[in-house]
């Protein structure tokens, strides 16, 4: 394979054949660098990391699942370091090249696996989300991806960061295929359509006009599938509240999971990782009570707006992907904008897809669909009834 977006980690290229038969044979799919494959070293997107974590012998569950349904790998692909990243750029590795926005980064950290479906390299990829990185980067580069229920998909083989946000998701690039690849990986078919869409109004006007606008368009596709429409706030605290709270859990978890390797092999690693992981080790013990606190009440209040057959709808970025090589100054802003329509995966644990379907000036911008815990299948149902009637 040429790799010719920079998707894939160097030397990681060994094809392994699925089984055959199943329900994917005929697909390929990649891993991003955080999943165990038998024989080849997990790096994690930080180059000191597999220097001192043993080779995998067995391969990730997921990785697993993928291969006995029929499909077959081909290659990892580069992460964000440690998934401690939000827009794809690493230090190590370079910046994969989003072809949807060739100018702009691809979003991260599962950045590779997003740009190596968005190329065609592979039909369907394994990323992870802890605070947005399956979801930023389907939206950004213009495909489905999605954000399982939290402790639905099982992570054995996975490397952590924050364990009580982190999941495995996946992207692909139709959504017949995202369809047969979330069945063997969720274990359940797409169920029944919901019956009652709510429409986040406090995400909407938060996000750029731009963007609202236009994905105004999949907002009425979504209301004609759906049914009953109604406009709800989903985070009455304040959607900054919410993320505030998402960033003081994970980095304090992160520091949690990377505290003996920081401490015993001073790894190398880019200044934003590190200040992030500084972050963590400094972070009040009160602020940390807050926001545990803060976490109760966005689980209540999405329990409280999605019952049974009910969704709700929200940009899933505020704008579209923003430039490759900008500075650490002009990033932080935007990386606390991401992490305002984001932070309530972390927080709740609720599944969330993000829809492929918009654009602005030419990059695309993604629809998120969000369900009550466990109503996986609901969104993949949704997610296949968009794309017909695309």
């Amino acid at each position: 394979m040429d790799d010719i977006v920079n998707a894939f980690v160097p030397g990681t290229l060994v094809p392994i054949a699925g089984k055959a038969g199943g329900p994917l044979d005929g697909l390929s799919f990649a891993v991003k660098d955080l999943f165990d494959v038998a024989g080849l070293p997990t790096g994690g997107g930080n180059h000191d990391w597999a220097l001192v974590n043993p080779e995998p012998q067995h391969h990730g569950w997921a990785v697993q699942t993928l291969l006995d349904a029929g499909a077959s790998f081909v290659g990892k692909t580069i992460t964000d370091e440690v998934s401690l990243g939000i827009l794809g750029e690493n230090a190590f590795d370079g910046t994969p090249i989003n072809t949807a926005a060739p100018e702009r980064v691809p979003g991260g950290s599962s950045s590779g696996s997003a740009a190596a479906v968005a190329a065609g390299l592979c039909d369907t990829a394994l990323g992870t989300d802890t605070g947005g990185s399956v979801r930023v980067p389907a939206s950004f580069c213009g495909l489905y991806g999605i954000r399982p229920t939290h402790g639905r998909v099982d992570t054995t083989g996975m490397l952590p960061q924050a364990p009580s946000s982190d999941t495995t998701g996946w992207f692909a690039r139709d959504a017949e295929t995202f369809a047969r690849v979330s069945t063997a990986l969720l274990g359940e078919a797409p169920g029944a359509l919901p019956t009652r869409l709510l429409i986040a109004t406090d995400a909407f006007a938060f996000a750029d006009p731009e963007v609202a606008e236009a994905l105004q368009p999949m907002v009425a596709r979504l209301s004609r599938i759906v049914g009953e429409v109604r406009e709800e706030i989903m985070a009455p605290q304040g959607l900054s509240v919410w993320a505030r709270a998402q960033r003081t859990l994970q980095p304090v978890e992160a520091w949690n999971t990377f505290r003996h390797w920081v401490e015993t092999a001073n790894p190398r690693m880019a200044f934003s990782v590190a200040a992030g992981l500084l972050n963590g080790a400094r972070m009040p013990e009160g602020e940390r009570q807050w926001a545990e606190m803060m976490r109760l009440e966005a689980r209540a209040r999405l329990r409280q707006l999605l019952p049974p057959g009910t969704i709700l709808c929200l940009p899933t970025t505020a704008f579209p992907a923003p430039l490759r090589g900008l500075s650490q100054p002009a990033l932080q802003p935007l990386k606390d904008r991401i992490s305002c329509l984001c932070a309530q995966g972390g927080l709740t644990g609720s599944p969330q897809v993000s829809l492929p379907g918009a654009t602005v000036n030419g990059a695309p911008v993604g629809l998120s669909i969000i369900g009550g815990r466990g109503t996986d299948a609901t969104l993949i149902a949704v997610a296949r009834a968009m794309g017909e009637a695309a």
